[in-house]
């Protein structure tokens, strides 16, 4: 891609992830001056010889190494599992050592979101454990502001880490007015900085 824009990148189990990833998406559109693109990584097959499709089934088509390196921002986002990443997108990020080694992420932008069947169900420690490969490849991350009303009434997910959702029950893909509001509020934040760094570095 010539023009510069925004990858939304994710894994989702059952649908509230991808459900976050498009209202962030449509937050970044917002400020209408860059391109996004959502993405999500295949599952990992039980069967290591099994050959993996390069079509999904559903939703967006998956992630290649050079749609990643090639952004000019990214948005994160995986199920919480325990506090940590789901195992397809580890195994994704696990694969970035030659983006990694070329720079090619250094000095972008970049926000985490995910999604945790119960309130306490580990939120914010997955968020951090997105962070931390993003923080190895250089990326300037930046979180929520307590400037958004949203984050400071919000009974459901949202946390100034990133944008949460509190999937209240397996293949709960409803997000709550203010989860919506806050994925906006993290979709847009993250265009304009991708806008703003994409215009020094010329």
């Amino acid at each position: 891609m010539l023009q510069p824009y925004i990858l939304v990148l994710y894994y989702s189990k059952h649908g509230s992830v991808a459900e976050m990833a498009k209202h962030i998406a449509r937050g970044a559109k917002q400020l209408g001056s860059i391109d996004v693109i959502i993405r999500q990584v295949p599952e990992i097959r039980d069967v290591t010889q099994e050959a993996q499709t390069q079509i999904p089934d559903e939703g967006a088509p998956f992630c290649t190494q050079e749609e990643l390196a090639g952004c000019s921002g990214l948005a994160l986002g995986s199920p919480s599992y325990f506090g940590g990443i789901a195992s397809p997108l580890k195994h994704f990020i696990d694969q970035t050592s030659i983006v990694w080694m070329s720079g090619q992420l250094a000095n972008k932008p970049a926000s985490v979101f995910t999604s945790a069947s119960t309130m306490h169900g580990g939120q914010e420690m997955c968020l951090q454990a997105l962070m931390m490969p993003l923080f190895h490849h250089g990326m300037l991350i930046h979180g929520l502001s307590y400037k958004s009303p949203a984050l400071h009434k919000t009974q459901t997910g949202g946390t100034p880490y990133g944008a949460s959702h509190f999937a209240a029950s397996t293949g709960s893909t409803t997000l709550s007015e203010d989860e919506i509001t806050l994925c906006h509020a993290q979709g847009l934040q993250l265009a304009k900085l991708s806008n703003a760094l994409h215009d020094l570095d010329k």
